[in-house]
């Protein structure tokens, strides 16, 4: 029976050659650096293949020990993990130890709520320090009576967690500035004030002075009392392990109830907007008490009923994961095939049911998820809906244009419509449902892209 021939070439080749095979992939100890906001993954060691996704400032992933090529790219072509190639230049580098990969802490806390600590900047908005400042510096750049500002704003920064200062600001370095990022001119130890109403992520927070200061993801040092904590909502959604449809309480709340032999008695209390399965058991009809998974039984005037859905494109039918997106309800529903396994309260667009040309409301219709993307900026051009410029919007999935499902840090009205069109979730459930989606974001990069559409999302009444 005849070798195939990607077999027998294998078989032959020489030690050597073997050796060569090795080093155009990654796994074998050699890392790459990105140093810039985006540095892109390739299909092929060229620019003119398609993109796959992207790595962030800071970020080492696994990569070939020998270059694939240098098409377009004069520092090389690597293989990175786990697919995909990264030109070596503005946006990559092999060496690790490079000033951003030693300025940026750390990276993103994938599969928590927030992947960073989130701040709102205050008025006026802070200044962008590129070193670590001296009292005399801030005094020179802030007014004499900044320490005065420090002791009355500090104690709203009380609960955020701090870490020690990070050694390269210790050893006197000016923090660098990643390709791709917003660059203001310098002056002696900052680059200006942030823009007014910014929303900022932060990498690490730690004491200097006597005050509270936080790195960015673009890597600039604020101070912290010249902010406000973002206070995050702490409202998550409802696995459905049971397949049944989900049920939120009522944002007043509402009782709960006990079966005892033929009898129901009131037994407490369920939380407003906290999820629940139900079993499809009622007592007294749709309008009467359903039972849910747990054994409690809930009023029908105290719940909101997501409604199970069947899929126009029919992915339900081939086992397909897919979304649904219920204005009317403001209640998304996670399928794989047909079968419900997670849900959520969402806030859509506050334009309700009209025309999203002509109002904020959310585009109505079948779609499919294109990018995903850890964190990224959005403004008011993009869907969300304040006029904060909001730093590392957490967990977005671009479904339309610039539609995306994605987590909000600056408010806890989900359930009722607010946005600008984005479809808002509680970060808890947007991190759930990044996680779950397609395309697959790498543990190291931080987003993906779909040219041929990854999960489907439907959004209706």
């Amino acid at each position: 029976m005849p070798v195939p021939p990607s077999v027998s070439s294998a078989a032959s080749a020489s030690p050597s050659a073997q050796g060569s095979i090795e080093e155009l992939e990654p796994g074998h100890g050699a890392r790459l650096a990105s140093i810039a906001m985006r540095t892109w993954v390739y299909d092929a060691p060229t620019e003119r293949s398609d993109k796959l996704g992207y790595l962030r400032a800071g970020a080492l992933v696994d990569r070939a020990e020998r270059s694939a090529g240098t098409d377009g790219c004069d520092g090389g072509w690597y293989r990175v993990s786990p697919r995909g190639y990264a030109c070596v230049g503005k946006g990559a580098s092999l060496d690790t130890q490079h000033p951003i990969v030693q300025a940026a802490p750390r990276g993103p806390r994938r599969g928590e709520p927030t992947p960073y600590t989130y701040v709102m900047s205050a008025a006026p908005p802070p200044h962008l320090y590129f070193r670590l400042p001296s009292e005399a510096d801030q005094a020179r750049v802030e007014g004499s009576t900044y320490k005065t500002h420090v002791a009355l704003h500090e104690p709203r920064l009380s609960k955020l967690e701090t870490d020690t200062v990070p050694p390269f600001l210790l050893e006197g370095n000016d923090l660098p500035k990643p390709y791709g990022s917003d660059k203001n001119l310098s002056y002696s130890v900052h680059r200006g004030r942030a823009p007014e109403n910014s929303a900022f992520g932060l990498m690490s927070v730690f004491d200097w002075t006597g005050r509270r200061f936080g790195l960015t993801t673009e890597l600039d040092l604020i101070p912290l009392d010249r902010t406000k904590p973002a206070t995050v909502s702490e409202l998550v959604g409802v696995k459905l392990e049971q397949g049944g449809a989900p049920a939120f309480v009522v944002p007043s709340g509402t009782s709960t109830f006990k079966q005892v032999g033929t009898q129901f008695q009131e037994s407490g209390t369920a939380k407003g907007r906290t999820g629940w399965e139900l079993t499809g058991k009622t007592h007294g009809g749709e309008h009467g008490l359903h039972e849910t998974t747990q054994g409690v039984w809930l009023p029908a005037p105290g719940i909101i009923i997501g409604e199970l859905r069947k899929d126009r494109a029919r992915h339900a039918e081939r086992g397909k994961k897919w979304i649904s997106v219920s204005i009317g309800k403001q209640m998304l529903i996670a399928y794989e095939g047909e079968k419900p396994v997670y849900a959520s309260l969402v806030s859509t667009g506050r334009g309700g049911m009209s025309d999203p040309e002509e109002t904020f409301a959310t585009v109505r219709g079948t779609f499919m998820i294109r990018a995903k993307h850890v964190s990224g900026t959005m403004d008011g051009n993009q869907g969300e809906d304040e006029s904060f410029d909001l730093r590392d919007v957490p967990y977005i999935q671009y479904f339309h244009e610039g539609y995306a499902l994605h987590a909000a840090y600056w408010h806890d009205d989900f359930g009722k419509v607010r946005s600008h069109g984005c479809v808002n979730l509680p970060p808890a459930s947007a991190a759930w449902l990044f996680d779950w989606t397609d395309p697959p974001v790498p543990k190291e990069w931080h987003g993906a892209v779909a040219p041929q559409g990854g999960t489907m999302v439907y959004i209706h009444k």
